[in-house]
């Protein structure tokens, strides 16, 4: 599940992102609410937490922005402006719910896990298949041919974001930069060896091979032929 955070305080944003990750999504912290709008619009998230004092554009702007070019990705509103106003302007501007500052992050996360099992909207995806290898991003889990394999968080967004890229070379950048959140190469054998790993759980016990890599580029996920 991918999540973006649009928040300027560096340790809310921190806070909320770490514990996130851990839990298997993978998020994407913009600090600026222009820069925000703009990866919220291009970029296929299936949550957006958003703070509603920031620099550039506010976000209840941010919402009425979303809404009105036909954007339904699910919003979280994180706030420290808890008056009983200031939550409904969040909601009627199309926030799908409001958390008000502090906040306790298990109530996050149960707030985050509630509007996930909300029935999703045709343009988003909550179950990748690839040939037999199916992974459901709501129940976070991942079959092949009906057998079932266990990952550990960090492999599941591994293979999320090379299913989501299934049929294209996949760079140690974009990887890194992804999966990871590095935005830089810090000569870490750390991709092979997730990537050794998911080989065996994905590949090792089937005929076909669906994980390969590509000499001097990358890895690629794609269907067996």
């Amino acid at each position: 599940m991918r999540v973006l955070i649009i928040e300027d305080d560096p340790k809310t944003a921190e806070f909320v992102a770490r514990g996130l990750g851990e839990g298997g999504y993978v998020v994407d912290v913009v600090t600026d609410g222009k820069k925000g709008l703009l990866q919220a619009a291009a970029e296929d998230y299936d949550l957006v937490i958003v703070d509603r004092m920031l620099p550039g554009l506010d976000g209840v702007s941010i919402v009425e922005t979303l809404r009105r070019t036909g954007k339904q990705t699910p919003v979280l509103f994180l706030s420290a402006k808890g008056r009983v106003e200031d939550r409904v302007e969040g909601l009627r501007a199309g926030g799908d719910d409001y958390l008000v500052k502090p906040f306790a992050f298990s109530e996050l996360l149960a707030r985050v896990e509630a509007l996930l099992r909300r029935p999703a909207s045709a343009s988003v995806e909550t179950v990748l298949r690839v040939d037999g290898l199916e992974m459901d991003l709501l129940a976070h889990t991942v079959t092949r041919d009906g057998q079932q394999i266990v990952l550990q968080p960090r492999e599941f967004r591994l293979l999320e974001y090379l299913m989501r890229h299934a049929g294209q070379v996949v760079t140690r950048t974009m990887l890194l930069e992804n999966v990871w959140n590095y935005h830089f190469d810090p000569q870490t054998n750390v991709i092979d060896v997730h990537i050794s790993r998911l080989r065996q759980k994905v590949d090792k016990d089937f005929d076909t091979a669906l994980l390969h890599t590509v000499r001097g580029a990358g890895y690629m996920l794609r269907a067996g032929e």
